[in-house]
């Protein structure tokens, strides 16, 4: 199981990552996990200075802005 985190306070472009996000792990119908980081002690711990990221298993896949889909699927495969 994909352990998926989306860094982020909770803003527009955050929503977005995680709704894609989602969307890409069911599109690959791979089993995952989703938790929303919104402290900014535990988003700055992973090292990210800009929001939103995007965290899989633990290693940050992209940081400061929403990717496509397509991209998101590459990173969860």
């Amino acid at each position: 199981m994909k352990k998926i985190q989306i860094l982020g306070t909770g803003c527009a472009k955050c929503k977005k990552l995680a709704e894609l996000a989602e969307k890409a792990a069911c599109e690959l119908d791979i089993q995952y996990e989703l938790e929303k980081v919104t402290d900014l002690n535990d988003i700055m711990n992973f090292g990210v200075m800009v929001t939103p990221a995007l965290v899989v298993d633990g290693d940050v896949k992209i940081a400061g802005k929403v990717p496509k889909i397509d991209d998101i699927k590459k990173m969860l495969s």
